[in-house]
């Protein structure tokens, strides 16, 4: 199924990626940022339910000047992220940086508008993977704004096992633009995350292939010792 997944990320595609039953425990509809549409957009708000978040690998997000939100809001006192805050992940602070609008969006909330701003951090992160070539990110986002950008973790999954982390180890994988944009799928009738066999379903039903953050470990070690041998 993995290479089911990569291959569905590297056409457009979604892919349903589980983390770890000793993690969040929690299923995300993924997709590649630089392709989405708003009908992408819709689905994940109908489909998903959580919240809309933008993955980018850490050396775009150092080089584009995006900081983690923790930092920034450790001068805010007691508003600051505290070590062992995040239940499910103690040794780590979250992997959330900023929320941007671009600016040639109206409100930054609709499907149109934040396909718009997560296409264009997808061509910021690009340049910024490739030597350059834009704007500097200031003059095309503003913030606050609609679109939350997760800074993925600067070792990847040797630091943090995150679905930031995860989402940006398949895209590498896959040789695209490592920013992937990540939605969790809620339970309608609970309120809570869906449950894995739900979501197994919702992706045979589909046709989206469904990976656990073990399939993304074992895939990433394998690609990483092929890519160095």
């Amino acid at each position: 199924m993995i290479n089911e997944a990569i291959n569905a990320l590297r056409e457009g595609r979604f892919v349903l990626i589980y983390d770890f039953d000793n993690r969040e425990r929690e299923t995300d509809l993924t997709i590649r940022s630089d392709l989405i549409t708003a009908k992408d957009i819709l689905r994940m708000r109908k489909d998903g339910g959580g919240l809309i978040c933008t993955a980018i690998h850490p050396d775009a997000a150092k080089t584009l000047g995006l900081p983690f939100a923790s930092d920034v809001f450790s001068r805010c006192g007691e508003l600051g992220e505290k070590e062992g805050d995040v239940p499910y992940d103690r040794k780590n602070h979250s992997s959330f940086s900023l929320w941007v609008n671009h600016r040639k969006t109206f409100t930054g909330i609709t499907d149109h508008d934040r396909a718009l701003t997560i296409s264009k951090i997808a061509d910021h992160v690009h340049a910024a993977m490739n030597g350059g070539g834009l704007p500097p990110f200031g003059a095309e986002f503003r913030t606050p704004g609609h679109s939350a950008i997760l800074r993925a973790a600067d070792t990847l999954l040797d630091q943090r096992r995150g679905q930031t982390e995860l989402s940006i180890a398949l895209a590498l994988m896959a040789g695209i633009t490592p920013a992937v944009t990540v939605c969790e799928m809620l339970d309608d009738e609970t309120g809570n995350a869906l449950d894995k066999e739900k979501a197994q379903a919702y992706g045979e039903e589909h046709d989206f292939p469904f990976v656990t953050g073990d399939d993304i470990i074992e895939a990433w070690e394998n690609w990483r010792r092929e890519s160095v041998s």
